[in-house]
């Protein structure tokens, strides 16, 4: 319990009134949670579409969308400006690209990737809500938690001291990949096969611009996997 609990509160606004027992066994366990604190959050965001659904979609839109950003705190949004900085300005070079990720100041090029992603992400939710198809809203925030259990699996961490660093050093990396697999086929199975492993294929497509440029990952590309593999996931539902 105090493992989710963990991984709840550090992906989540949700205030916890239960004192945690941290350690780091539990620290790395709670990893092993992020996909469920993503499918949480999926069926508060279609709790709240369902209670609105009387109303304007256009506007219902927006209000998931809006509780969506606060029931996060931007965490991961913050991810994808810093490195949206940070492939532009980097200029293609290793030192200068992690230098500007630990700026904590958002250039045009980050608002700029941010006005994008929400506007999709907005698009997506409007047009779910217009079908009344709250599945992948439920299951898109899951998907996108995915996809740092799958960097955390496959990728080097490059940040030394980074706040990921003792996360990975206690994941226990055989049941990771238990919760990755037992996450995928839940979400295939609701959300369509394709639709998924094209979410993967761009996650790893976002893992091999990560490791050109940087030779790995940071908790900035961990945030930016997970912005774009749930819109990645919603799209591929609406178009495909």
């Amino acid at each position: 319990m105090d493992s989710f609990l963990t991984a709840l509160q550090f992906l989540t606004r949700i205030p916890i009134r239960h004192q945690i027992d941290r350690n780091d066994v539990i620290l790395g366990r709670s990893v092993l949670y992020y996909p469920l604190v993503g499918f949480v959050i999926g069926v508060m965001l279609s709790f709240v579409a369902l209670v609105l659904a009387r109303g304007s979609d256009m506007v219902v839109a927006a209000i998931v969308l809006s509780v969506w950003v606060l029931l996060t705190g931007g965490l991961h949004l913050d991810g994808l400006a810093d490195c949206a900085d940070a492939w532009v300005g980097g200029f293609g070079n290793r030192q200068r690209s992690l230098q500007i990720m630990k700026d904590p100041t958002s250039g045009p090029i980050a608002i700029l990737v941010l006005l994008l992603l929400l506007l999709l992400k907005f698009a997506a939710i409007f047009v779910l809500i217009q079908h009344n198809n709250f599945i992948p809203l439920m299951l898109a925030p899951l998907l996108g938690r995915c996809a740092i259990l799958l960097l955390m699996l496959s990728t080097p961490y490059i940040s030394p001291q980074g706040l990921a660093e003792k996360l990975l050093e206690n994941l226990p990396a055989h049941d990771a990949r238990w919760v990755v697999v037992a996450s995928l086929a839940f979400a295939g199975l609701f959300m369509g096969w394709a639709n998924v492993l094209l979410a993967c294929g761009v996650l790893f497509a976002v893992r091999y611009a990560a490791i050109s440029r940087l030779g790995g990952v940071t908790g900035d590309v961990y945030g930016a996997a997970v912005e774009i593999m749930e819109v990645v996931g919603l799209l591929a539902v609406v178009l495909l």
